[in-house]
């Protein structure tokens, strides 16, 4: 089986986990967790980070921290993984979905469009006129590595007082190239930003998220947070609820040695990329690779495949064809609007996601992946299409 996503060890990652296991050192307490959140930093330009057990929690967190209450709305995109979505309903908020653009991003402009149509400023909050809940977040999601186009958002989120919640566990390396934004990392954008170290993304600790932000009021929130809210550590005094969200030593020692490869990482599956765009080209017009947008640096963490509506081969046939031939793919995500628990929250014109959906794979992507690797699976869609044809 060449594998979707599969993480790579070949740097300190013994070395660092001998370490914990040798002085004993492997909970929430311990040297790796300050030097990971600092090594994040340095590499982000984040002033501050918290780590966290997952990234789904970091998502929980940052929407405590910015202030979403139960009965507020938050802006999300409909093609995501479901977590940030989850992480609304957590807090007892309701998503706002929107509908994706070329890049299976937020659509930008539609977000401005409802914001300018559908809401209405009032003592300096953001109120849905359908619903009336104020408008509390937006979390715009870097799908695949490839960053939302922030710019825009900026002046129009401020002036309705609507925290910017980056979704960026996807997106870890990757970096704006053009506008005001140039050379920021996404995450350090918005108000807070959330990674996620899961085993499939660019660096991994098994399990393990981040959140970053510029801001110390909220870093040290985030860290009371997710230290179960001690007030008094030696005599067990909580103020506040808080939670079990920290991340482990023996965890972030791996995320530490993780890190220092991250670039080597980045530039495998930029070189691959190109490798597979060329690959495909020759098949003909029948697939394409999404390309990053042209304003990023982005970090090619998982390439996604495309299929013409042209050729007449459906995205299941060719899912089903490639796992035939052992080759892992998946479908992009079904858009969230669409979702059992979440069919009767409102969506704003989606009409583009859905179409993405259903003409769209994601293929192998790893750091591990060989050229021969890439030639089986590009040989494997050509042969696929000379069949149909």
């Amino acid at each position: 089986m060449i594998p979707l996503s599969e993480p790579v060890f070949g740097g300190n990652e013994w070395k660092y986990v001998k370490e914990c296991l040798d002085t004993g050192w492997v909970s929430s307490v311990g040297k790796f967790v300050d030097q990971f959140e600092e090594a994040i930093c340095r590499y982000t330009g984040a002033r501050f980070a918290v780590a966290t057990v997952n990234g789904t929690a970091a998502l929980h967190i940052a929407l405590l921290v910015a202030g979403v209450k139960p009965g507020d709305e938050v802006i999300v995109p409909t093609i995501t993984f479901i977590a940030p979505v989850n992480a609304v309903r957590y807090v007892g908020a309701f998503p706002v979905f929107m509908d994706c653009d070329a890049y299976f991003n937020l659509d930008v402009e539609k977000v401005r469009e409802f914001l300018e149509t559908e809401t209405v400023l009032n003592n300096g909050k953001c109120y849905n006129r359908k619903t009336g809940r104020r408008i509390a977040a937006i979390i715009p999601v870097h799908v695949f590595g490839n960053p939302v186009d922030l710019e825009p958002l900026l002046a129009v989120c401020q002036d309705r007082n609507i925290r910017i919640i980056e979704d960026a566990t996807e997106s870890l390396g990757t970096r704006y190239s053009q506008g005001r934004l140039k050379g920021k990392h996404t995450g350090t954008v918005g108000d807070l930003g959330c990674f996620s170290f899961n085993g499939n993304k660019i660096i991994t600790t098994g399990g393990g998220g981040m959140i970053v932000t510029d801001s110390a009021s909220f870093a040290q929130r985030a860290r009371y947070l997710t230290t179960q809210a001690k007030d008094d550590p030696l005599y067990y005094i909580h103020n506040e609820i808080g939670y079990n969200y920290r991340l482990t030593n023996v965890l972030a020692a791996i995320g530490l040695a993780q890190l220092e490869q991250l670039d080597t990482f980045i530039s495998i599956r930029k070189k691959n990329f190109r490798i597979y765009r060329e690959a495909i080209s020759e098949i003909g017009t029948a697939f394409s690779l999404l390309e990053p947008p042209p304003y990023a640096e982005a970090n090619f963490w998982l390439y996604t495949l495309e299929i013409s509506p042209e050729t007449g081969l459906s995205r299941d046939g060719v899912l089903r064809h490639l796992l035939a031939h052992n080759i892992q793919a998946r479908p992009v995500w079904l858009p969230n609007h669409l979702q059992e628990m979440y069919r009767d929250f409102q969506a704003f014109k989606v009409e583009r996601a859905v179409k993405k959906y259903n003409r769209a794979l994601n293929i192998p992507s790893s750091a591990s992946l060989r050229q021969e690797d890439i030639r089986i699976v590009a040989d494997t869609l050509k042969k696929m299409v000379q069949k149909v044809c």
